[in-house]
Order: structure tokens, then C-alpha cells, then sequence
């Protein structure tokens, strides 16, 4: 196939709103409704490919108006490009929108997508197919109630679920009960606590404390305090002696050399949506260089940007903490084809690109060459 016909010729993007079966409310804010906006790209031979771009502005700053806007003025810059050049495309939109990672995201994905399907290779066969199982994600119980919490972790523990990842961070002597309960009923169960930036050291060491004390099973801390606070990441590695994973603190690979070398984390935790696809693999490689682990996870998203987190998973032999639940958090699933989810496990699959689709609706912008 000649290059020529793999040049982007048209783009088209909507907001898209999914409800969630239950509130998403972390340290630092909530989710009642997933306002993503979906991209499709379309290249000179008819192929197409989908990306989506899942905001959330407590965590990340942006919001659905500004991808919006921001799809429409960088994506403007790929038309008549080839898509074989995706990563000089990824480096010009990172220096045009460099405060829009989740719009980066969602024109990044789409690009990648539509070159795969251009050549017939799954999108994980671009990072090498390196590890083609199935394999099990977390589950994400966000704060609340004692009630909420403790029907939210039985309904998924029927479903297979065996790592739950709680959110914490308000409040330590409320979440530390949480966990208690949890724990009594559901004596196997492991956690991740994912402090989302709240709490400070001092309130850390006493949840991880509390959590040894009722006899809890925490294998992970992820970024419990602010993400410029890399020294009392790393204090807090080396008093509890549990492994940190940095997630904020992360947003960029030179986020992540300052990571490594403060010794600040013994996860760095990938997130399309925090950088951009290609720098999320650079991120991945770097790490994993460097003698880190890798978790991967994401924003409020469907198995669009999902899916292509997957694809790093699968592509990238490395990752060991897998969080990318979120589709399963949604009323409904907007997504046709794709990886699939049995219980806890993530299928993969063996078709071009992504293999799914998206249905638009009738009145959406279109950017042509």
C-alpha cells in the first residue's frame, strides 16, 4: 500500500455523556456523568479510525469545552499528513497543546488506530505484542457511605473482583473504617488505597498504619500526597514499606526522571490521558529502564481510550497493576466490537486497529483537507 493513502483527510468529533451507575467521587472531586468527546479520523483510502478524550477537570484541569476547542484547532494541523509519521504528528501536537493532554489523547488514538487498521495489525502489535493474555484489572470503589462502600465491594466480589481499588483521601478515620468493613466481610479481598493527592504524610502513615492494625492487605499506595511533594512520596515508601505508585506526579517523562530520581515511587502509573499516547509508551519504556514497575489506568473513559491503554499492556511486557475498570463504572456501553471483559479479566483481541466503532450522531464537526 502506498504511503500516499494513508494520509488523514478528514476529522470528525462530538461530545459524547454517559451516566454512572454510581457517583465517582475522589479526594479532589466527583463524576456523576462521563463527558468525553469521541474522535473519528478518516485517511485518503477510506479507513477509519476512532480516539476519545475523557477529561476530568478536578484532577487533570481540563475540561470537555476545552478538548473540544482544542481537537478543532490542532487536529486542524494533521490533515494531509501520513499517519506513518504519528510520532513527529504526537511531538507538533504535544508543542501546539501542551496543557490539553486528553485532546492529544483522543487525535493521537484515532491516528494510531486508522494506521493499524491501514496495515491489518491489531494496535498492540505497534509496541511489539509482547504479552497477548488475558488479564485481570482492579475495581474502583469511590468514597461514600459505609453502606455504599460495603454494597459496592460485595456486588463486585459476586462478579469476581479480588483487588479493590478504594479511593481515600477525605477523611483518614472514615476511610480507615471503610476498609475495616470491607475487610471483615470480605476477608480476601486486597487493596489499593488511591489517596488522589489528599492527604498530607502525617495523615498517610496513619491510614496505612490503621489499615495494618485491622489486619488489611494494602499492596499499594497510590499518589497519597500532593504531586510536587516527592519527598514525602519517598518518605512515605520507606516508613511504611509499602510500595507508592506516583500517578499526578507523573504527567510528563520529565516528571518521571525527576521520579526516579528522588527514589519517590516504586510504580510510575500510565495514563493515555495524562500525556498523550506516545509519550505514555516513552513513559512506560523509561520506567521500566530505570527499575520501576508499571500500573496502568485512566480517567472516567470507555473501552475506546481503554482499549488502547490495553494495547500498551499487550504490546509492552512490564505492566503489573492493571486499573482499567472505568467502562464497567458506565450505565451503558456506547462501544461496538473491541476487547471484551469476562468478569475481572480483559480479553484481547486479534482484529486491525482497535476493532470497534462508534455511532455518531446526526449533527457533529467535521475538519476536511
Amino acid at each position: 500500500m502506498s504511503p500516499q493513502t494513508r494520509d488523514i483527510v478528514q476529522i470528525d468529533y462530538w461530545p459524547i455523556d454517559i451516566p454512572l451507575t454510581d457517583p465517582f467521587v475522589v479526594a479532589t472531586g466527583s463524576r456523576h456523568i462521563a463527558e468525553n468527546v469521541c474522535v473519528r479520523m478518516t485517511l485518503s483510502n477510506g479507513t477509519q479510525g476512532y480516539g476519545e478524550a475523557a477529561p476530568f477537570p478536578e484532577v487533570s484541569g481540563e475540561s470537555r469545552a476545552s478538548c473540544l476547542a482544542a481537537i478543532g484547532l490542532v487536529g486542524r494541523t494533521m490533515l494531509g499528513h501520513r499517519t506513518d509519521q504519528f510520532n513527529n504528528i504526537a511531538t507538533r501536537l504535544h508543542e501546539e497543546a501542551p496543557a490539553q493532554p486528553a485532546a492529544r489523547c483522543a487525535l493521537e488514538t484515532a491516528m494510531i488506530d486508522a494506521h493499524c487498521r491501514a496495515l491489518g495489525l491489531p494496535l498492540w502489535a505497534l509496541w511489539g505484542g509482547a504479552d497477548l493474555r488475558e488479564r485481570e484489572t482492579d475495581i474502583t470503589i469511590p468514597i461514600g457511605t459505609l453502606h455504599q462502600t460495603l454494597r459496592l465491594a460485595q456486588a463486585w466480589y459476586a462478579k469476581g473482583f479480588r483487588l479493590f481499588k478504594m479511593k481515600v483521601g477525605a477523611d483518614v478515620e472514615t476511610d480507615i473504617r471503610r476498609l475495616e468493613a470491607v475487610h471483615r466481610a470480605l476477608p480476601e479481598v486486597a487493596f489499593i488505597g488511591d489517596g488522589n493527592q489528599g492527604f498530607s504524610q502525617r495523615e498517610c502513615l496513619a491510614f496505612a498504619k490503621g489499615v495494618k492494625r485491622f489486619g488489611g492487605k494494602l499492596v499499594l499506595l497510590e499518589q497519597p500526597v500532593l504531586r510536587e511533594d516527592l519527598e514525602a512520596l519517598a518518605a512515605i515508601r520507606r516508613e511504611t514499606g509499602i510500595p507508592v505508585a506516583a500517578d499526578e506526579s507523573v504527567r510528563s517523562l520529565v516528571d518521571a526522571k525527576q521520579v526516579v530520581e528522588r527514589q519517590a515511587a516504586d510504580y510510575i502509573n500510565i495514563k493515555t490521558m495524562k500525556t498523550g499516547v506516545i509519550e505514555a509508551h516513552e513513559i512506560a519504556l523509561f520506567a521500566l529502564a530505570s527499575g520501576l514497575k508499571l500500573m496502568i489506568g485512566g480517567m472516567v473513559e470507555t473501552r475506546i481510550a481503554m482499549g488502547c491503554s490495553f494495547s500498551l499492556v499487550l504490546g509492552v511486557k512490564g505492566f503489573e497493576v492493571l486499573d482499567l475498570d472505568t467502562p464497567l463504572l458506565l450505565d451503558n456501553d456506547p462501544v461496538i466490537g473491541g476487547y471484551q471483559y469476562r468478569g475481572p479479566c480483559l480479553v484481547p483481541w486479534h482484529r486491525p486497529g482497535l476493532d470497534l466503532r462508534v455511532h455518531s450522531p446526526d449533527a457533529i464537526a467535521t475538519l476536511t483537507s
